[in-house]
């Protein structure tokens, strides 16, 4: 059916979206889809538009087909990075990250990007520390190929390399020649299986295989912490996106699994646990 950016807020909304996001979403989709200006649509809020493109994004987006799918990209931490099915969608909540990465990975190095999706933190990390670069392990070869192009169309390819392996088997002896590591980074899937079922619909279409952290949430931070220490300098970080409520979890499993290095917990501007980081040796 023809819309109006008014209309098609309020479609939206019906939909399950807060008004807010109800809002900008059209604003979006109508944006894209019927390559009008945002000027334009609310200077004009009930002029209707016959675009079938449009339709059909919309009538994705009320099964609640997730928008950056939708529009086939997304930004993250000032750049653009192109999302299909293949990856999980880059979040604010990973930004923190990346920023203390910035910030804090030792000159001239490679650091590994582990679980690397999108390719959104490695890429992140090297648009703004031009000294670095990264090996990004991903098991999925479709997930990995995307990677790559993110990396180029954000003009970083010739410092990101590709590594297909498993973190969970083989992904340490897949970085072994890149050892020394300045850091390893990873936003590992962390959603404790029971739980995963139990998310918003749009997650539904994000790779399992992204979310699922095994029965308690923890078997990524596990096999990182126990295995891939070895391969860091030893004034290099470790730094790890966490959920919300896995702060002391991981402390934890620092304490019992690299000793010798000290742990912190980042919060993020909401107050809440997101980055745990394991620094130099003690």
């Amino acid at each position: 059916m023809p819309y109006s950016y008014h209309s098609l807020s309020a479609c939206l909304e019906a939909a399950g979206l807060s008004p807010e996001s109800a809002k900008e979403e059209a604003l979006l989709l109508m944006e894209a889809f019927a390559d009008v200006s945002r000027v334009s649509l609310l200077c004009d809020r009930h002029r209707v538009y016959h675009v079938p493109t449009l339709d059909a994004a919309v009538e994705k987006r009320l099964a609640r087909y997730p928008l950056q799918y939708i529009l086939g990209q997304w930004d993250f931490f000032g750049c653009t990075f192109k999302v299909n099915e293949h990856c999980l969608i880059p979040r604010p909540d990973t930004e923190l990250l990346v920023e203390t990465a910035i910030k804090i990975l030792p000159q001239g190095g490679v650091f590994a990007d582990l679980c690397t999706g999108s390719g959104c933190i490695a890429v992140s990390v090297l648009k703004h520390r031009p000294d670095l670069c990264a090996v990004s392990l991903e098991l999925y070869p479709d997930t990995l190929a995307l990677a790559v192009e993110n990396a180029e169309v954000n003009g970083v390819a010739q410092r990101f390399i590709p590594v297909c392996a498993d973190l969970l088997t083989d992904g340490k002896d897949a970085l072994l020649s890149h050892a020394p590591l300045c850091g390893i980074l990873s936003n590992p899937p962390y959603i404790p299986r029971a739980v995963v079922d139990e998310l918003a619909p749009e997650l539904f279409f994000e790779p399992r295989a992204a979310l699922d952290g095994g029965e308690d949430g923890l078997v990524f931070y596990r096999k990182i912490l126990a295995d891939y220490p070895d391969l860091l300098d030893s004034q290099a970080p470790l730094l790890l996106e966490i959920g919300y409520d896995q702060a002391d979890a991981l402390l934890s499993l620092g304490r019992t699994y690299c000793p010798h290095r000290s742990a912190e917990i980042l919060t993020d501007l909401g107050g809440n646990p997101r980055v745990a980081a394991f620094r130099h040796e003690i």
